[in-house]
């Protein structure tokens, strides 16, 4: 055996790199699609699996994934629990690595580590609202051991029973997208609907944030698919371009579709399409050309979008689209590996239907899907139901639209719609402020309080707003956040197609503090303004003595 390649032994370590920037990206792809009150506990829930996952890897995950099969072919023996007794570098045939080629055995443990660590965090899109966070932590580390490392057994080790049977996973459409999203429908079965599911929809908190989160993972996808042939050569340039481009036909088709059948053609339905394409080309994107990633792309983007539909079929409330995008896509890009396999990419691969192979790529591609949703859905099933009998895994009803307080005591944001006015003057550093100036009313002298309610873009400016009444002869100035209830209500377009009728509209509540002589002008601004005179409201007041 030669010694360690290092390029090879530098390009997987990058690529594990690659991967571990994934999970804070999908942290932030949820993110920003769910409630303002939930975005903290999304973020810890997909955060949290670096922990949890990572120290069961290297306790007993790896040796059950990548430890000398145990005989069976469906998990390795403990060997190498706690990585304790290293053997040599590991050579499976489905990551290309021959006799002449090797890499440090703890630079293959770190870069499978990070897929074990992605894998579960999938299922947190489908449960957003929903999961409490000890139950989370414990379900995290018993599914990495029972049911992830065993499936990574099966499909990556030389010794494990699909890998034999000759089904094929390049980088995990099977041991991380089918899993996962077999995993996601058994949990939404223990863990349920949010409340008033399907009749209401959560509009995302913050839509710049879910498309950085989703250019990181595309960024990160190429570690992803790239590195999964241990080798620093032409076979991994043919995963990554493979990877880039599958995301881009992905997008332009979902594009299209949109727009077509919801007349805009969104971002969010960009990225959505783009990481359709990405799960969809994992397990393919080291055993095709170029020319099928783009086919395959093209496929995703059509399947997926419309599999949006899938949840409402099955009654399942998957609250971010996992089953479409990550469930189907996982399971369509292993089928389509048995129609485009190409062992002029990878002679390690085999010919699929199209490239006259045959059916057979095929049918162990499928037995493969069936073998492993069956056994992610059993075994989860029962991880989840356990863990809510034991500890719980489903919040209390009340704390689904606050999981931010409830379990983390803080919110995500601070802002509202009027500390978000614009204001003249350059950023400074703070000074202690001056004392504020005496009220110009005498205490006891008779005044009057003018309420109103501004649409918040005509009063986009606060000192704009505040100058305007001041001529007017306010006295003092009070803005509040306020909603109104609408005869009509105002349809707004949520992701991925979706639409929500909100009865309640944002508006600016202005309070003005004047005396009566300027009742008058202050109502004639507040009215050019947009202030409604039946939403107006004056009142008598009286200043309180000090």
């Amino acid at each position: 055996m030669s010694a360690p390649n290092a390029g090879d032994t530098a390009w997987v370590l990058v690529c594990a790199g690659l991967v571990l920037f994934m999970t804070p990206g999908l942290a932030a792809f949820y993110g920003g699609m769910v409630r303002t009150r939930n975005v903290l506990a999304m973020l810890q829930q997909n955060m949290i699996a670096l922990g949890v996952v990572s120290l069961t890897w290297v306790l007993v995950g790896y040796t059950i994934a990548f430890g000398d099969d145990a005989g069976s072919g469906l998990f390795g023996n403990l060997e190498l629990f706690g990585l304790t007794d290293l053997k040599v570098p590991p050579a499976p045939n489905l990551h290309v690595v021959d006799g002449r080629i090797t890499i440090p055995t703890l630079a293959f443990v770190l870069f499978q580590m990070m897929f074990a660590v992605i894998t579960p965090a999938l299922v947190t899109g489908a449960t957003a609202g929903r999961l409490r966070f000890g139950g989370w932590v414990l379900f995290l580390a018993v599914w990495s051991i029972v049911v992830y490392a065993p499936i990574a057994h099966w499909l990556w080790h030389p010794g494990g029973w699909l890998a034999k049977f000759g089904t094929q996973d390049w980088a995990g459409g099977l041991v991380v997208h089918a899993s996962a999203g077999a995993a996601v429908l058994a949990v939404l079965l223990v863990v349920g609907r949010r409340r008033d599911w399907p009749h209401t929809a959560a509009p995302p908190n913050s839509i710049p944030l879910t498309i950085v989160g989703a250019g990181i993972l595309w960024f990160g996808w190429f570690g992803f698919n790239g590195g999964d042939g241990l080798q620093a050569n032409g076979l991994a340039a043919q995963a990554v371009l493979n990877t880039h481009l599958a995301a881009a036909a992905a997008m332009l088709v979902w594009l299209a579709l949109e727009r077509v059948t919801d007349g805009h053609s969104t971002v969010v339905g960009a990225v959505s399409g783009a990481v359709a394409g990405l799960a969809t080309v994992t397990p393919t994107a080291g055993y095709v050309n170029a020319a099928s990633a783009v086919a395959i792309g093209a496929l995703a983007g059509l399947v997926c979008h419309f599999a949006l539909k899938l949840k409402y079929l099955l009654r399942l409330d998957d609250a971010l689209d996992v089953l479409a995008v990550h469930f189907v896509g996982g399971m369509l890009g292993t089928l389509l590996l048995g129609l485009f396999g190409n062992r002029g990419v990878n002679p390690l691969g085999a010919d699929g239907l199209f490239l006259g192979g045959g059916g057979g790529l095929l049918w162990r591609q499928l037995v493969g899907v069936v073998s492993v949703v069956a056994f992610s859905f059993v075994l989860t099933w029962l991880i989840a139901a356990g863990v809510q009998a034991l500890i719980g895994l489903r919040v209390p009803p009340a704390d689904q639209e606050r999981l931010d307080q409830a379990q983390q005591g803080a919110d995500a944001y601070h802002l509202g719609g009027v500390t978000s006015l614009t204001a003249p003057g350059a950023p400074r550093r703070r000074t202690a402020a001056a004392p504020a100036g005496e009220p110009s009313v005498p205490p006891g002298q008779r005044v009057r309080v003018v309420t109103a309610l501004l649409e918040p873009d005509p009063a986009a400016n606060s000192a704009d707003l505040r100058d305007a009444l001041l001529a007017a002869g306010a006295i003092s100035v009070i803005v509040s956040d306020a909603a109104v209830a609408t005869t009509t209500p105002q349809a707004s377009l949520l992701p991925r197609g979706y639409w929500q009728d909100q009865p309640l509209a944002a508006r600016l509540r202005v309070t003005v503090l004047v005396g009566a002589d300027g009742v008058g002008a202050v109502l004639d601004e507040l009215d050019r303004m947009g202030a409604r005179r039946a939403d107006t409201f004056v009142q008598e007041a009286e200043r309180v003595q000090s």
